[in-house]
């Protein structure tokens, strides 16, 4: 697809400094840019890429004072970074075909119902009193369990498994091969040395806005539900636990897990490869850096930490300069 500078003006309520005929039919990062390409520039220090780049048009921010000319036309907005967030999802609903559709060699009930203008790829299993919302996209190769709720505008990609009775909302991603549902880890030990299984009756609810990684599992709850609340996104390979909550607006990070029965605050900011114990809460704005291990619960809202077992910034900071002086002597 092609636009002009006055066109993606328009859509982002920004405005253009050079040719607002300028077109673009790709999207390309700042040092890389070409002409045909739209980029964007909001870190300070990719600044110098902006004189120099061959890209046809750049999203600037309004505040932006070149210090020397600028080859592509500009398009100023309030918020860049947020700007080609926003064209981003423009294009990608402009490209995506709502067409109704089934493809080869599908398996469903004459009880699951299907929304308008859904599609559905081939190798699909659609379970009895399934159902699937209006305008959603159900790629090849997905198993839809018994009685799974799909809400509208979703978008689960190929080989995504939701075992029977899930619950989905709107406007919700699931990324490729992800597992919803699956029996947490629970098992009963015996006195022979053996453990014997504790069956999983509950579900995951999964509110919208949410988007879930490639690869990632969310288990469903022992009694009740696995929880992900409204517009959290979760990155490739992580591991919920049965019984958890993810609160509204929190990320993870690749290859988190979090082990069952916490409840993770809103807002929350989890870096990658962070592990965290059962049974805890983690207030709300917490951010936990990379590789973080968390084994008591955090109260204090707001909070950054750091290390194994996690302590608060500066705190670690500390410990760490004691353990570099030890390590030299």
């Amino acid at each position: 697809m092609e636009f002009k500078a006055k066109e993606i003006a328009e859509i982002l309520k920004g405005t253009v400094e050079g040719d607002p005929e300028a077109a673009v039919s790709t999207f390309a990062r700042i040092e890389s840019g070409k002409p045909g390409a739209i980029c964007f520039f909001a870190n300070p220090k990719y600044e110098h890429y902006v004189y120099d780049c061959a890209a046809s048009i750049i999203i600037v921010n309004n505040d932006f004072v070149p210090q020397r000319q600028v080859k592509a036309t500009m398009v100023r907005v309030p918020n860049a970074y947020a700007a080609v967030a926003s064209l981003l999802d423009y294009v990608t609903a402009a490209k995506r075909s709502y067409k109704r559709h089934r493809g080869c060699h599908i398996t469903r009930f004459f009880s699951t119902k299907i929304g308008r203008k859904v599609y559905i790829g081939s190798g699909c299993y659609l379970g009895r009193k399934a159902s699937i919302g209006d305008y959603s996209k159900i790629y090849e190769q997905v198993y839809i369990g018994d009685g799974v709720k799909i809400g509208k505008k979703c978008i689960i990609y190929p080989g995504v498994k939701i075992y029977p009775g899930m619950e989905i909302g709107d406007n919700v991603i699931i990324h490729a091969n992800a597992v919803i549902g699956a029996d947490g880890f629970g098992f009963a030990p015996l006195p022979d040395g053996s453990y014997k299984k504790i069956e999983h009756t509950g579900n995951v609810i999964i509110e919208d806005d949410v988007e879930i990684g490639a690869n990632t599992t969310v288990d469903k709850s022992q009694m009740g539900s696995t929880v992900i609340r409204k517009g959290a996104k979760i990155d490739n390979l992580c591991q919920i636990a049965h019984n958890v909550e993810i609160g509204e607006n929190t990320v993870m990070a690749a290859q988190t897990g979090i082990a069952g029965s916490t409840k993770i605050g809103k807002q929350c900011i989890i870096g990658g490869q962070v592990g965290i114990a059962g049974h805890l809460t983690i207030a709300d704005r917490t951010t936990l850096a990379a590789q973080t291990g968390v084994i008591s619960s955090i109260r204090k809202e707001g909070e950054v930490l750091l290390g194994s077992p996690a302590l608060p910034h500066k705190q670690f900071l500390r410990a760490y300069a004691v353990f570099r002086r030890n390590g030299k002597e």
